[in-house]
């Protein structure tokens, strides 16, 4: 364990005002998602679609990650967060670009109010990634945990300037391809990059806290890192250099062997706990931490069906985002 004491918590002022947000956009999501129910029988890539998603990702799963990081970072290093001022300028960059990012995709503007809110996005999460490794840095703690969400944001960097250059692609030729094209690679960093790396990563030190269990296997996790970023990679080389679509095979059954240990690591923490009385919130997240196959398993069933038939199949790709988003995300 740690000594909780020589630790200075994030004040809560800094926390709430993400909390705040991520609750009102999650409600600003289920109105658009029932203003909206037409746009889900056509292609993914309708603007309203786009709305929501983003709304979803950026204005609720980021916000409240972002939000609770800077409380859970000092955990992971056993030390304080760097600066509370970058963490406010982090909240009002994203505050102020999110709408805005939104408002763009929602009405299909792809010049100023897209462009402004992606540059905003963007520096909010350099501010937040300054934060966390300035924070790393000043602490004598080596944490595999700290890792897995330095890389986790990284990621999350990475997937903001190519979702930045995909709106900039719309009113100036500045990729090779078209925005549409880039949207697997775009959505993938972000949802195994970004958000599962980071969950794991963050899980994997407080589940067996809330658990008191004695159980550790930093070997395993560093295991469940190479194998997920190892996925991405490959992920990477594949999209850019297209024509094997059978091979996609190989980083989506990688992701499904990290789970796979991650479900492993859980269990064993929670067989060797010393608390007997689990409570509720950990028994959702324990239960949340085996809903990550269920994404995985149907992405393999879109990859089948793309690979035996013709066409896109617009109803099951929906049908996976929908999934990962009000299914997954939602119970983490």
């Amino acid at each position: 364990m740690f000594d909780a004491g020589s630790i200075k918590n994030t004040s809560y002022k800094v926390v709430l005002p993400f909390y705040v947000y991520a609750a009102c956009s999650f409600l600003v999501a289920t109105i658009f998602l029932l203003t909206s129910t037409e746009a889900f029988k056509g292609h993914y890539f309708h603007p309203h679609i786009l709305a929501i998603t983003h709304t979803m990702a950026l204005g609720w799963g980021t916000m409240i990650i972002l939000g609770a990081s800077h409380q859970l970072v000092p955990v992971l290093i056993e030390s304080k967060l760097y600066s509370n001022i970058l963490a406010y300028i982090s909240f009002i960059l994203a505050a102020i670009g999110i709408p805005l990012l939104v408002y763009g995709f929602y009405v299909f503007d792809m010049r100023w109010p897209a462009q402004w809110g992606g540059w905003l996005v963007v520096m909010a999460i350099l501010a937040y990634m300054i934060n966390i490794a300035v924070s790393m840095v000043k602490s004598k703690h080596e944490s595999v945990h700290a890792v897995f969400v330095f890389t986790a944001t990284t990621w999350l960097c990475f997937t903001a300037i190519l979702g930045l250059a995909q709106v900039y692609n719309f009113t100036s030729i500045l990729l090779p391809e078209s925005s549409l094209h880039y949207l697997t690679l775009h959505a993938h960093a972000g949802i195994i990059g970004w958000f599962l790396l980071l969950i794991i990563g963050v899980a994997s030190r407080l589940i067996p806290m809330f658990l008191i269990s004695k159980y550790s296997n930093v070997r395993l996790l560093w295991w469940i890192y190479a194998l997920i970023n190892g996925a991405l990679l490959i992920f990477v080389i594949l999209f850019l250099y297209p024509g094997r679509e059978a091979l996609l095979f190989i980083p989506v059954i990688t992701v499904f062997i990290a789970i796979s240990l991650f479900i492993y690591y859980c269990y064993w923490a929670y067989k060797k706990r010393i608390r007997k009385q689990v409570d509720e919130q950990v028994k959702l997240s324990l239960i949340s931490v085996v809903m990550l196959l269920l994404p995985v398993l149907f992405l393999i069933l879109v990859i089948v069906t793309l690979i035996l038939t013709s066409g896109e199949q617009l109803n099951l790709i929906i049908s996976y985002g929908f999934i990962i988003f009000f299914g997954w995300l939602q119970q983490l």
